[in-house]
């Protein structure tokens, strides 16, 4: 496992009507939401380390700061890049930013942590047997 500083990922989507801020409950205007600019954020970020994990490992989403500075219509497809910029232990941070067919879109920092999937996923399903 190589997580290496300046690895990067990218992810792509056109936006759809089920992206916008209305649908998305997060504003009352028809272009993409906030939360989905992020959720293509995160898709970037994952996508920089996919090659460098070991199988029985992935990455979680634990921090993200990221400013939405304009908007985006139905339609239009978004690019996200995220680099890795800072490997400390399991703590992995991000360089993220999305640009539109016309302009940057969004910029930020997003923190993911290493994690062991079986454990992981053995803690989440605990907490339904109490």
């Amino acid at each position: 496992m190589s997580l290496s500083v300046g690895l990067r990922g990218t992810a792509t989507w056109v936006v759809r009507e089920e992206d916008t801020a209305i649908v998305q409950g997060s504003g009352t205007v028809p272009v993409l939401a906030t939360p989905r600019l992020l959720a293509l954020m995160e898709a970037a970020a994952v996508a920089a380390v996919a090659g460098a994990l070991p199988p029985e490992a992935t990455t979680i989403g634990v921090k993200a700061e990221i400013e939405h500075l304009a908007p985006t219509p139905v339609g239009m497809e978004v690019t996200a890049v995220a680099e890795l910029v800072e490997v400390e232990g399991r703590r992995l941070v991000f360089r993220v930013e999305a640009r539109d067919q016309v302009e940057v879109i969004g910029r930020g920092r997003h923190e993911r942590v290493l994690v062991d999937v079986a454990k992981f996923l053995a803690k989440a399903q605990a907490k339904r047997s109490g």
